[in-house]
């Protein structure tokens, strides 16, 4: 039997990375789209001693036509594409206005429309078998925005309705192919080592942090199982639900720990390289410099399963509410 063959985008660090190594574990034919050659063979390697067949392409997301010429040589010299999995991504610390339009396009150009190139080429091939799976990483910053990182959010967010749209339009057609989204809580990555900074301190993610390869099980879960959403972590469902109900709160609880909350006291090097338009080699790891505060389990459900304890937990109160009312009656 011929493995199923997945393609993962910005796999050569990080959660990318991770969840490469999580799909060859579970038997998966993996093509690897990054930009850096360097991290492309490196990544190729660890996941061939696993005894994966790999097929390394150098690609910006950013560039259409790359991504869809990446597609088609991946059904050529893998197999049809099973899964393909969004997991660029590029980012920009800093407030809004210390940011260029030139950067917050960078940024959206890679996180969001990335990910949207890597929909539109999958679908090409997808759609015509009418069976296959796209996982869209997302993040807790998908339904909640932060201080520092306004292109990140915006480009998370538009990633998100991006996908409602979508979704929609495969129930309309009563297509097989499946769309899900991952969103994600902070992790243990280079990315706060590679990222454009504009702070002048060293960067880290807001705890709590969790092990890339928390993030991989859960975007093999989603691949395999396809939810409408899998929201994974505390802080995301603090953050998610949260955002639902008290907006305005969340506002100035981020106003508050946020923006101090990814910030070191370390100042940051000003010659250090950046990732925003091209690798940075010799940083393309799977983890970052946080390792003994990061976690390697967190509980991930199901929006669906969120929803049904939200309507059970509705009615529970409601019944509450109902037998205090009858007492105070009697």
């Amino acid at each position: 039997m011929t493995a199923p063959t997945v393609v993962i985008c910005g796999a050569t660090a990080g959660v990318g990375r991770a969840t490469a190594r999580a799909f060859a574990q579970a038997g998966y034919a993996v093509a690897l789209v990054a930009r850096g050659e360097r991290g492309l063979m490196d990544t190729r390697a660890e996941l061939e001693g696993l005894g994966a067949r790999v097929l390394c392409i150098a690609a910006d997301v950013a560039d259409a036509e790359a991504i869809d010429q990446a597609a088609a040589r991946v059904e050529a010299e893998l197999g049809p594409i099973g899964v393909w999995v969004n997991a660029a991504m590029a980012t920009v610390f800093g407030p809004i206005e210390r940011l260029s339009a030139a950067e917050i396009r960078r940024v959206t150009e890679v996180t969001y429309l990335g990910a949207v190139h890597g929909t539109m080429a999958a679908l090409r091939h997808m759609r015509a078998r009418d069976q296959g799976t796209i996982v869209q990483v997302g993040s807790a910053l998908s339904y909640r925005a932060i201080p520092l990182q306004s292109a990140y959010c915006a480009a998370k967010f538009a990633l998100r309705g991006f996908t409602d749209s979508l979704r929609c339009e495969l129930i309309h057609d009563n297509s097989r192919v499946r769309v899900t989204m991952v969103q994600l809580p902070a992790h243990n990555t280079p990315q706060f080592d590679w990222a454009r900074n504009r702070m002048g301190k060293r960067l880290q993610p807001v705890p709590p942090i969790h092990t890339p390869e928390v993030a991989a099980r859960a975007i093999l879960r989603a691949a395999i199982e396809a939810p409408r959403e899998l929201w994974l972590g505390k802080a995301s469902f603090q953050a998610i639900i949260g955002t639902l109900f008290m907006p305005g709160l969340l506002d100035r609880m981020m106003a508050r720990q946020a923006w101090s909350g990814q910030l070191t006291a370390e100042d940051a090097a000003s010659d250090r390289p950046d990732n925003l338009y091209q690798p940075v080699e010799g940083l393309h790891h799977t983890e970052g410099r946080f390792g003994e505060q990061a976690r390697d389990k967190a509980l991930g459900l199901a929006s669906e399963t969120v929803g049904k304890l939200a309507v059970l937990g509705g009615a529970a109160i409601a019944l509450l509410a109902g037998l205090i009312i009858a007492w105070l009656a009697d």
